[in-house]
């Protein structure tokens, strides 16, 4: 079940960054920075990573290209230290 959630969080982070993408070329209302990085710390910077990569979307801002990554091996660490103290599993 865990594992379905990551992958549901992710998919919604890659496509938030698609829809931020989209709205920049068009000039409209575009989702705050903060946001992305709140997505990222709360799992979703794998998703976040892969879009903008794909859609070359904020591949220019260093907060962006350290920051994300750097989530990302937090978020790791912390399922991983959840998996050896046993707090959730993978099924």
């Amino acid at each position: 079940m865990i594992v379905l959630t990551y992958f549901l969080w992710n998919c919604a982070a890659f496509l938030l960054v698609r829809m931020d993408k989209y709205r920049a070329r068009h000039g409209r209302w575009r989702v705050p920075e903060r946001i992305f990085f709140l997505w990222a710390l709360l799992f979703g910077a794998a998703g976040i990573l892969l879009g903008m990569y794909i859609y070359r979307h904020k591949t220019r801002h260093a907060s962006f290209v350290f920051g994300i990554p750097l989530l990302l091996v937090v978020n790791f660490a912390c399922y991983y230290f959840a998996l050896s103290k046993r707090w959730v599993s993978f099924s």
